[in-house]
Formats: structure tokens, C-alpha cells, sequence
């Protein structure tokens, strides 16, 4: 077991930075093609940051892991809203001034609502179909909002991540003088990311399933701690550079904004991928995602603020879905 061990945690590593450059390089590709800052933010980087989420949980459904691919979509999203978002506050003040919190953020909420009761339900290709169009509508959605040319905080945050308005990259002076990637690298570097990503996929399902079973450990169990906190990675990454260069709106719209997609695209990915018997999510489970969402949402609400004693409430929750969900 200590060689499942080692390739567990090589996978953990190389989903981790494959996903960072999967993201940089899909979201300066899409600053560069002038695409709208707002559906960068929002779509291309919520979208690459949830993409170990989608890959791990499609593998896992696919093999028959139901277990860690239901576990992995829950436990990261409570993960992003409890432990990162905490951990932001922590950083640094979390101050909300755009409209993300006013329509994405109970867009997402919505989201996570309906893919708990879909997998408490039971996810099968009809369901799949009816998260996939949701996904469809919720993007449709987001892309509306970007056109009506608002949402200028979380415009400005993402420009300064991604590069200035002629799509040239902000880079630290120290990089600078040792490499400037070319404007051509950048697709490169996505599609390695994106193969990076699908190779750590699989080194991590197949040794967290065999180390599951070799310790009698429910597969769920394992799903929402081990791979989660893994998949999750990317998202904690981008949530501390963002959060060290003040771009609260660009934390809130990528952590809220990976949970829509975990819910509703990476639901329907383990819905059209699972067997035709597999086991419905635990209504325990539901109920912790849907509630730990909430509390954030409120949290957030009340002031347009998270200080560090909120962050602490919301990493203490972490903590307590641990034994609550072990006990169930």
C-alpha cells in the first residue's frame, strides 16, 4: 500500500500544477482573443479551476468508484466554500463591492441545491441530461450578465490577473528578467495543463480506490477528504494569489463560480458516466453542502464582507462536517 500511497500523492501534485497552468494558460489565451475580463473571471477560470473536479469524478464514475466521484463533487464543494474561503479571510479582508454577490453567487447557491437533491435522488442519464442543461442555461446566463457591460470591479481584478487591456501579461519584474512567455505558449500551456490534469486524474482514482480497499475505508469517505482536498488545490492557489493582490471580487466569483460547475456540469459528468446502479448521495452529505453554502452566503451578505473572525466560523464549520459525515 505505501507504493498507492506515493502515487496517490504524485497524482495530488501533478493535478495541482497542471491545473495552475491550465488556468493561466486558458485565461491569457482568452484575455488575448478579448474576450470580456467578467466571462474570464467568472466562465474560463471558475471552469479550469473545477476541471480537476470533472476529470477525477468522471474516472471515478466510469470505473464504478460512485463513492469517491459523489464524494469529490460534495466534499470540494463544501471545501471551497468553508476551508479556501475561510483561509482567504484569513489572508486579508474579503470585501464584495460588484455584483457578483447579488446574481452569481445565488446563482451558484441554486446550483449546488440542485445537484444535492439530483444525487440524493439518485443521478442516472436523466438526471444527467437535466444538469447538463441547466449548465448549458447557467452559462447562457453568465454571458448575458457579461454583455450588459457590467460588473466592472470583477472586470479590473481579472485584467490585473490575467494581463492589461492589450492582453500583454502582468509579470513580476523578477520573472521578467528571466522569461517572458510568447504570446504562442500560452495555448501550449493549456493543453499540456489539460493533459496534466487527466494524468493525475487517474494516477489519484486508481490508488485512492485501491487504498480504500485495502483499509475498508468507504470509498465516500475517502472521495470527500483525500480527493477533494486534492481537487480543491487549484482553487486554494488561486484564491491566495488573488486574495494577496486584494482581487476579493475575482475569490468570491471563482470559489462560487467552481461550485456551479462542480454541481451542475461535473453532476451531469458523473450521472452520463456512473452505472445504471449506483448509489444515491447520502442525505447527510446533501444537507452539510447545501447548509455550508448558505452560511457563506449569508456571511457574505451581511455588509458585503468577511473579516477573519468570519473566516475562522467558516473553517470551524469545515471541521465539523469531518466527524458529522464519518458518524453517518
Amino acid at each position: 500500500m505505501v507504493f498507492q500511497i506515493l502515487y496517490a500523492a504524485a497524482g495530488l501534485v501533478l493535478l495541482t500544477f497542471a491545473a495552475d497552468h491550465l488556468v493561466l494558460g486558458s485565461s491569457r489565451l482568452a484575455a488575448r482573443m478579448r474576450i470580456s475580463p467578467v466571462v474570464v473571471g467568472v466562465v474560463v477560470i471558475g471552469l479550469g479551476t473545477s476541471a480537476p473536479e470533472f476529470l477525477v469524478s468522471g474516472v471515478a464514475a466510469a470505473r464504478g468508484d460512485t463513492g469517491i466521484a459523489l464524494g469529490n463533487i460534495t466534499g470540494s464543494n463544501i471545501l471551497n466554500l468553508t476551508l479556501i474561503l475561510g483561509v482567504a479571510a484569513l489572508v486579508a479582508k474579503v470585501t464584495v463591492t460588484s455584483s457578483v454577490i447579488k446574481r452569481e453567487v445565488p446563482l451558484a447557491v441554486g446550483a449546488v441545491v440542485m445537484f444535492g437533491l439530483l444525487a440524493w435522488a439518485g443521478l442516472n442519464v436523466a438526471t444527467g441530461a437535466v444538469l447538463a442543461l441547466a449548465a448549458v442555461g447557467a452559462l447562457a446566463l453568465l454571458l448575458r450578465w457579461a454583455r450588459q457591460g457590467r460588473n466592472a470591479e470583477l472586470a479590473e481584478e481579472v485584467t490585473s490577473y490575467t494581463g492589461d487591456e492589450r492582453g500583454e501579461i502582468h509579470e513580476p519584474a523578477a520573472a521578467k528578467a528571466r522569461w517572458t512567455p510568447p504570446v504562442w505558449f500560452e495555448p501550449i500551456r493549456a493543453v499540456l495543463g489539460l493533459a496534466g490534469v487527466l494524468a493525475g486524474a487517474q494516477l489519484l482514482v486508481v490508488n485512492a480506490s485501491a487504498i480504500a480497499t485495502d483499509l475498508g475505508v468507504p470509498q465516500l469517505i475517502i472521495g470527500f477528504t483525500l480527493v477533494a482536498l486534492g481537487t480543491s488545490l487549484p482553487e486554494l492557489v488561486t484564491t491566495i494569489q488573488a486574495q494577496r493582490r486584494g482581487e476579493t471580487d475575482l475569490v468570491v466569483g471563482n470559489l462560487f463560480g467552481s461550485n456551479l460547475f462542480n454541481s451542475l456540469a461535473g453532476g451531469a459528468v458523473v450521472a452520463f458516466a456512473a452505472p445504471a446502479s449506483a448509489e444515491p448521495a447520502s442525505v447527510t452529505l446533501v444537507l452539510t453542502m447545501i447548509l455550508t453554502g448558505g452560511l457563506a452566503w449569508a456571511l457574505l451578505r451581511r455588509g458585503l464582507t468577511l473579516t477573519k473572525i468570519e473566516g475562522l466560523v467558516l473553517i470551524t464549520a469545515y471541521a465539523l462536517t469531518m466527524p458529522l459525515l464519518l458518524s453517518a
